[in-house]
């Protein structure tokens, strides 16, 4: 209990130390086809050479050439790092950042998920510092002097919110993930282009919808206490895919619902940037890491399970989406308006697809996973303390059958 007792007292504690954090105050351009507006971009800023870091599939797929094309017509010369196949690593930002060193690159455009934002996050940062070592850049805060390199961002999916966030998750020399807060990331822009979700695989569309809804959902009820111009663009993120979820499972050429879950990923990154997360990325981080479970299909296995069991303590939060969504009247009183909202998280849930994922746990795992999951819950500031006996509790939820 003397472990449970420190981490309720230190819960508040990310939270007034995230709001220390300089944040980007990028430029937000969106539409269909968006990314041809870059050439533009990087002329207006006076960018005379960029480099653009992407990954192999989405390279392959030609996505990058609407962005070469662009910086060609404005004559803007630019290099391409396109090594991207996996999660970052030491090897790939070193490679990168000589990549952005011998191109003399003024600005990085990454284009890609979670991995290529991350990679180019160290890589804007590395090239500012670099005598440095990329592992000594792996630190929990790692301070950038005068700004990282400018980065204007392109995600491909609609979930992650990496692409305005401050911090990079990097395997280090030892292949375990350690997360790194930049201060001082320089992003400029953030361009939302729903023409790169338009092909993505159903399931990798709702399991990205469901990891931006954790974002917007844990925003709302962190312990974290921010002003209303935040939580409106965290309402109002939970809103849009309640709206737009569903329209994008059912009609995939829908580019106004793509569009509108782009936006909403991206309030979710904001949301992460001043209310942090809490115990279902937890909770998804450590069975993900345990069982090997893409991020998105973790996050939705934990999802209800954890939403459920802190109903308690978020009961008039839960209540106030219930309304802001058009789920409840504003005269429903709050346990009814709280378990309204739970209902339609369950139905979303469902109408993804996302309610079928077999509970990968063993029982024989608990106690690590139990730790894993107090460890990383360290980093937020969650509106309740779990005690080891509230996690496994939570973990029985997610058991295989003996």
């Amino acid at each position: 209990m003397e472990t449970y007792h420190i981490r309720e007292q230190i819960r508040r504690l990310p939270g007034r130390v995230i709001h220390k954090v300089p944040l980007p105050q990028p430029q937000m351009v969106e539409g269909n086809g968006a990314r041809r507006k870059i050439g533009g971009i990087c002329q207006k800023c006076g960018y005379k050479n960029v480099l653009i870091v992407t990954d192999q599939t989405l390279s392959k797929l030609g996505y990058d050439q609407a962005i070469t094309q662009a910086l060609e017509k404005a004559q803007i010369h630019y290099a391409i790092f396109n090594d991207i196949n996996s999660e970052p690593t030491i090897d790939l930002i070193k490679a990168g950042r000589k990549k952005a060193l011998e191109c003399k690159a003024e600005c990085v455009i990454a284009l890609g998920g979670g991995s290529v934002m991350d990679t180019t996050k160290m890589i804007v940062a590395g090239a500012k510092l670099p005598n440095r070592t990329i592992k000594s850049l792996l630190l929990k805060f790692l301070p950038v002097p005068g700004k990282t390199l400018p980065m204007i961002s392109v995600p491909s999916t609609a979930g992650t919110g990496a692409e305005v966030t401050v911090c990079a998750v990097v395997h280090n020399s030892q292949g375990v993930k350690t997360s790194t807060v930049l201060i001082g990331l320089d992003v400029t822009h953030v361009i939302l282009d729903s023409e790169l979700t338009l092909h993505a695989p159903q399931t990798v569309t709702a399991a990205c919808g469901m990891d931006a809804l954790s974002h917007l959902v844990e925003g709302v009820v962190s312990d974290v206490k921010v002003d209303e111009a935040n939580m409106y663009l965290s309402k109002e993120g939970v809103r849009l895919i309640f709206e737009n979820l569903p329209v994008v499972i059912r009609e995939p050429e829908n580019i106004e619902a793509r569009l509108r879950m782009c936006r909403a990923a991206y309030f979710g990154g904001h949301a992460i940037n001043t209310q942090l997360a809490g115990y279902v990325h937890a909770f998804a981080h450590s069975i993900g890491a345990k069982y090997h479970l893409p991020h998105g299909q973790a996050i939705s296995l934990m999802l209800m399970p954890v939403l459920e069991f802190q109903k308690t303590a978020c009961t008039e939060k839960y209540a106030m989406l219930a309304r802001y969504c058009g789920f409840a009247d504003y005269d429903t009183d709050d346990d009814k308006a709280a378990e309204i909202f739970l209902q339609a998280v369950a139905r979303l849930m469902s109408q993804c697809g996302m309610d079928k994922l077999v509970p990968p746990v063993k029982k024989e795992d608990y106690e690590e996973l139990t730790r894993m999951v107090v460890q990383d819950s360290i980093n937020y500031s969650a509106p309740v303390t779990l005690s080891n006996e509230d996690i496994e509790l939570i973990l029985k939820t997610v058991t295989l059958d003996e």
